[in-house]
């Protein structure tokens, strides 16, 4: 039945589409900022400032990721996230007053913008870990973050009316900063930090989530509270949460954590080259006017919403019944949700204006199909280490986010002429070589077991062993009667 994880899940797909808003107005905007559209103001960017404006925005959002892992983890993910959004809203009206004032200025605001989105999948990806069981832990995930997804469909789509209104492109700011405040509003009363803290549960959920989470919550709930079906000596000692210290030294020697950081870049570089560059392409290449560019550049991420909805649920189909391990599902998805692209582009690297339904559907298919990576190296911070997923995700995500800063650049670097097809064709080309080989090490090194260090050293040997049995044999699915209650 629904349940308060379920309730939780929708705040924060909620959450990431709102959160998307702030990060994607900028790559819809820039088209008519540029141009006379609705009698808007526009400026006379060339193709360099264009590029550092897409690109300053992960400036701040590189800077912000580890920190913002280690507060989530300090002062719960709840207030770091819901601050972090009500934060980026404010920023998103001061954008018109700053394109006015020049380039510079909306660089300056995009870093400060970068600085608080870069808060979001740490703070997320703790909550997760303490509110999604590992037996529907594809599902869940998966659809909290095609938020995403649709949120970047949503504002692209809508994009071209409210730029074609009397609001013109100031309009995207204002709005995306009044659903910022909302969903803020609404998340500091509604969510919680984990089940133990949560307005309404049931103990019977509660305790099902406990039970197979993984992730420590001793900070919070008694020992007794905690079935993890071992002796009480031992759950009298379970060291608190946020007390854990952060084994830095056991991940960076990790090889399985370089596989997930090698698939997290080249998922980051691929999408982020796409969101940032697609409307210029289809303007300039395909020769589509506003409406139609901003409805068209939506469908691959309205494509990658619904797909990661289907894909999900196969991959926890797969996993539940024995079928494959976590471990090759995670490679499995993942090698789908990036070799596939890397198909799409080279095919895309061909396309002219005079073959503009091939592109679309080429450009469609090739940010669609990323969808396999939700069930991929999205999840395999939880799967390796559910107590500091937080921390983990900041610190490959802020790796990642240097391929956000370089992609824009590359691009810009390389397109002299925008309308040439040629030149387009080595941004594709290069965007499917690092999927190429971002992948390849994923494959190579990536596992979907908890390692040792999740716990304190004390426990470690017991709960790993335990872990490991449970998280990559060939089957997870529940075997008590409590587990079948959800």
């Amino acid at each position: 039945g629904f349940g308060a994880r379920h309730w939780q899940a929708i705040l924060l797909f909620v959450g990431m589409m709102i959160n998307y808003f702030q990060r994607v107005n900028i790559s819809a905007a820039i088209v008519p900022m540029t141009q006379s559209t609705a009698g808007a103001p526009f400026y006379n960017w060339d193709t360099s400032d264009k590029s550092m404006i897409l690109s300053s925005f992960f400036w701040g959002y590189v800077v912000s990721q580890v920190p913002a892992g280690l507060l989530a983890k300090r002062f719960g993910a709840k207030l770091v996230l819901g601050v972090a959004t009500a934060i980026g809203g404010i920023l998103c009206f001061f954008h018109p007053l700053a394109a006015h004032s020049g380039w510079e200025s909306v660089c300056v605001l995009r870093v400060f913008t970068g600085l608080v989105q870069g808060t979001v999948y740490p703070c997320v990806h703790t909550l997760l870990a303490k509110w999604v069981p590992r037996t529907e832990r594809g599902f869940l995930t998966t659809g909290i973050y095609s938020g995403a997804q649709f949120g970047t469909a949503v504002i692209l789509v809508t994009s071209g009316f409210i730029f074609e209104s009397s609001m013109g492109w100031p309009g995207l700011f204002y709005l995306s900063g009044g659903l910022s405040l909302a969903w803020a509003l609404l998340f500091f009363w509604q969510a919680a930090n984990e089940p133990a803290t949560a307005r309404k549960i049931s103990k019977s959920e509660q305790e099902y989530i406990e039970s197979l989470t993984g992730s420590n919550s001793a900070s919070q709930v008694s020992p007794q509270d905690i079935h993890w079906s071992l002796p009480e000596r031992v759950q009298n000692s379970l060291p608190s949460f946020q007390t854990m210290p952060v084994p830095w030294m056991s991940i960076f020697t990790s090889p399985a954590f370089y596989g997930l950081l090698a698939a997290h870049c080249g998922f980051t570089w691929g999408f982020y080259t796409l969101l940032t560059e697609m409307p210029t392409y289809m303007s300039k290449v395909l020769q589509l006017n506003v409406k139609s560019n901003a409805f068209l550049s939506s469908l691959p991420y309205f494509a990658m919403g619904v797909l990661c909805l289907v894909v999900s649920p196969i991959s926890d189909l797969l996993i539940n019944r024995g079928t494959i391990s976590i471990t090759t599902a995670r490679k499995l998805f993942n090698s789908i949700g990036q070799w596939g692209p890397m198909a799409c582009l080279i095919g895309l690297g061909y396309m002219t204006a005079d073959e503009k339904t091939w592109a679309i559907l080429l450009l469609t298919l090739a940010v669609g199909i990323n969808a396999g990576c939700s069930c991929g190296y999205l999840i395999n911070h939880i799967d390796l280490s559910p107590n500091f997923a937080g921390p983990m995700m900041g610190v490959t995500n802020g790796i990642a986010g240097v391929t956000s800063i370089v992609a824009p650049l590359v691009v810009g670097a390389i397109l002299n002429n925008e309308e040439d097809p040629s030149q387009w064709r080595i941004v594709f080309f290069i965007t499917g070589g690092v999927y190429l080989v971002c992948n390849t090490l994923f494959v190579i090194f990536g596992k979907a077991t908890v390692q040792s260090w999740n716990e304190a050293p004390s426990m470690s040997s017991t709960m790993t062993l335990r872990n490991n049995l449970e998280n990559d044999s060939r089957t997870i699915a529940p075997t008590s009667d409590k587990d079948h209650r959800f």
